[in-house]
């Protein structure tokens, strides 16, 4: 048996943090720059057109009616290797799994086990379907589900977002793969092919952008290399990000297709329906959707400002935003919280404003900027009057945590907050830390990133500056009068990498939206036409075969030194064994589940309770999917079990919302992960007006506490605590105490003495 190392699940998490275009020929090229006659030609429909490489009918990767034989072979090895990288990537994620867990040889326990914090809730649904007499049973069951909260009967269909596991029940049953794969293999295989489609979108794109798959290859070679910050999914499968993430992605692919010149009327619809049909599967399978969609509205409506766009091209864009919202709020059962959200308040504003300022782009640049800012400022009034009217409207209180953190996070309102603090407290909503940029930089990513992005930057404020300039007559009478543009895809994908990028210094949690599109404009600034084509102009050394000769030499030679560099370090990777091992965590869910009554109910952290349901099918408290307001309520009256409250307190809490187990955990109760004021104990003694544990220092109002810590004082024995709980099961990480279900008359006056141990 091969030698593996052991270690607990909770600290992987440490462990990890081509064809080139043929000749060009005649007077086709592919500028940053072009002259206005580009206008309205995309309208005309008169010219065929590259839907991969550079704009015209000359890219050496064009689709054209009849190929020439070099675009053929071209065409056919840019996608047979975006197809190899995107093989290799699932294969190392799949692998990377494999060995940091055995996958293969754990118990079906230690497999759920492994599905940690809200990956184990939401694998549970899919269980749950699975183990359904039929779908329709199973699909009743998610709909009037009352195992994940007790007391309470809820729709889990509009409350999560949990179609892919319905999705994927319902294929597994259907498909005649039972006999060969088990659920949890065809499970996890899916998640992982969501990653080749991760790495073919980002490929395309760069492709797009640049003309050459050589760019493509490169970005798919970043991705891999810098998997650490690119993605988690190797540890964090059922995260809903690992599933939406691969669908936005493919959304700026068809995005960057749609804003390339001179396609013809079928091309641009194909292109919306695919922006609507991946914009749809990204909102259906997170539920921060809303958030994400909210900056590239704002994208899109700061290149609609400054001329980028057109009028059809700014409506149809917030209009696949709308209706993909809309598509989802249906499926989710008229989810109040997208109807609520500041993207649909932001577009229905700006669509209103710009429709009513017919004047906005007109006059000199002084008086277009005034217009610009109070077209603005009127944009934001009314977005924020919308919304705060729908919340009101709607009652609407699901996401007020969201905002909560986002105050606190800027310093912007009071920190007692648990809520609030439960996220700031956490490393990944803190800042982007600066080994993430050493990282970055060592595999030559953050180099010509930064390049590309500096030199975009400067050209796109020099464009834009141009377009609010007056000019004779409107955008679509300029055609022919030389008037300088900006390539609206390229300006979008810099808008893109630079919003998501502060979104990600802000927040660590979402550079994964970044990192990915960070490789694709790396790998656009150094296969492109255009940055080249500036460089060599200010050296004026600027020919067509030297041109030539540094777009392909340069990324070749960047891609043979990556495979010298990395290649030993990943086969090294990919070869270190380790094994699954967490046996405090497997005793308890065993005794649980040949213990306890099936319809038991457990309170506990929300961690271990989404561990508990996928486990053993128990009734829970409270769970990890914090969007609703009742349910952050409940979650910080049974966390009151770690905080300084009387055995009363604590077992009305547990009677009021039916728990008949609480389990403490010993790595709550002594925590020493987080610094003092972050551990959940402190966070519990602030919201309660109690003083911390510890040295250091107190705000002057908090108070001392008059009752010993409850998780602590429990395991004393003494006669306060055992007349209303009952230890039935104990190890080295877990105590299990039993709660009563009648308080005897003796309680109340036996725990006086013990409330000032």
């Amino acid at each position: 048996m091969e030698l593996r190392k052991r270690v607990k699940l909770s600290k992987l998490k440490h462990h990890f943090g081509l064809s080139q275009d043929a000749p060009a020929k005649g007077r086709c090229s592919s500028n940053m720059m072009w002259g206005a006659e580009r206008a309205n030609a995309s309208h005309e429909g008169k010219r065929e057109v590259c839907l991969l490489g550079g704009s015209g009918a000359c890219s050496g990767s064009c689709i054209l009616p009849q190929w020439p034989w070099r675009q053929c072979v071209s065409m056919a090895a840019g996608l047979l290797l975006a197809g190899l990288l995107a093989l290799t990537q699932a294969w190392c994620v799949n692998a990377i799994h494999e060995n940091l867990l055995w996958f293969s040889q754990l118990t079906e326990v230690e497999r759920e086990i492994s599905f940690r914090t809200e990956c184990g809730l939401y694998y549970s649904y899919y269980k749950q379907m699975l183990q359904a007499p039929s779908i329709q049973e199973g699909l009743s069951d998610l709909i009037h589900d009352n195992l994940t909260e007790s007391k309470r009967t809820i729709n889990l269909l509009q409350r999560m977002n949990i179609y892919q596991e319905v999705f994927l029940s319902v294929l597994y049953r259907l498909l005649p793969i039972q006999a060969y794969l088990e659920p949890v293999y065809f499970y996890i295989y899916t998640v992982f092919s969501l990653q080749a489609v991760y790495v073919i979108a980002l490929y395309l794109t760069a492709w797009l952008l640049s003309g050459s798959w050589l760019a493509g290859t490169l970005t798919g070679i970043w991705y891999i290399l810098n998997r650490v910050d690119t993605t988690r999914v190797e540890f964090t499968i059922s995260l809903r990000e690992n599933w939406s993430l691969p669908f936005l992605a493919l959304q700026v692919t068809a995005i960057t297709c749609y804003l390339r010149p001179q396609l013809t009327a079928l091309q641009q619809k194909v292109m919306v329906w695919l922006m609507y049909v991946t914009t749809f599967c990204f909102c259906l399978t997170w539920q921060f959707n809303q958030f994400i969609l909210l900056v590239q509205a704002l994208i899109i409506y700061t290149l609609d400002c400054v001329d980028f766009l057109t009028t059809t091209q700014v409506t149809t864009m917030y209009l696949v935003q709308v209706s993909s919202l809309l598509s989802v709020w249906l499926l989710q059962f008229c989810n109040s919280m997208i109807l609520g959200s500041l993207v649909l308040s932001f577009i229905v504003a700006a669509l209103f404003i710009r429709h009513c300022q017919s004047g906005l782009k007109t006059g000199g640049l002084l008086v277009r900027l005034g217009k610009l800012l109070l077209h603005s400022t009127m944009v934001l009034l009314l977005t924020f009057t919308i919304n705060y009217l729908a919340k009101k409207a709607l009652q609407l209180r699901s996401d007020e945590h969201i905002f909560k953190f986002i105050k606190s996070k800027f310093a912007l309102g009071p920190t007692r907050d648990f809520d609030a603090n439960l996220y700031l407290c956490e490393e990944a909503f803190g800042l982007l830390p600066l080994d993430t940029l050493e990282r970055l930089a060592g595999t030559l990513l953050l180099y010509p990133y930064t390049l590309t992005l500096l030199l975009l930057s400067g050209m796109l404020a020099v464009a834009a500056l141009q377009n609010l300039r007056p000019k004779a007559g409107s955008a679509e009478e300029r055609k022919g009068a030389g008037a300088v543009a900006f390539r609206p895809d390229v300006a979008y994908n810099l808008l893109h990498t630079l919003f998501y990028g502060l979104l990600a210094f802000s927040t660590m949690r979402m550079k994964y939206i970044w990192t990915g599109h960070m490789c694709a404009v790396a790998a656009y600034g150094v296969c492109g036409k255009e940055l080249w084509t500036l460089l060599l102009n200010a050296l004026s050394c600027n020919t067509k075969v030297l041109l030539r000769l540094v777009r392909y030499a340069v990324p070749l030679l960047m891609i043979g030194c990556l495979y010298y560099k990395f290649w030993p370090k990943l086969m090294e990777e990919l070869s270190e064994l380790r094994e699954f091992y967490d046996p405090d965590t497997v005793e308890l869910m065993t005794w649980i589940s040949t213990k306890t009554p099936k319809r038991a109910v457990f309170a506990g952290s929300m961690q271990l309770l989404a561990g508990i349901k996928l486990c053993t099918g128990r009734v829970l408290t409270n769970h990890p999917h914090y969007e609703d307001k009742d349910l952050r309520e409940r979650t910080k009256q049974v966390y009151q079990v770690y905080a300084r409250q009387s055995p009363e307190e604590v077992y009305d809490i547990m009677r009021a919302i039916g728990a008949d187990y609480v389990v403490l955990e010993n790595s709550i109760c002594y925590e020493r992960r987080h610094r003092r004021g972050c551990r959940l104990r402190d966070l519990l003694d602030l919201a309660n007006g109690h003083i911390m544990d510890g040295a250091g220092d107190n705000d002057p109002d908090l108070l001392a506490a008059s009752h010993p810590r409850f998780c602590e004082a429990i395991k004393t024995d003494t006669a306060a605590y055992t007349a209303l709980f009952t230890r039935t099961f104990q190890n080295k990480t877990f105590h299990v105490y039993r709660v009563k279900k009648k308080r005897k008359k003796s309680a109340k006056s036996s725990s006086e003495p013990s409330a000032t141990q």
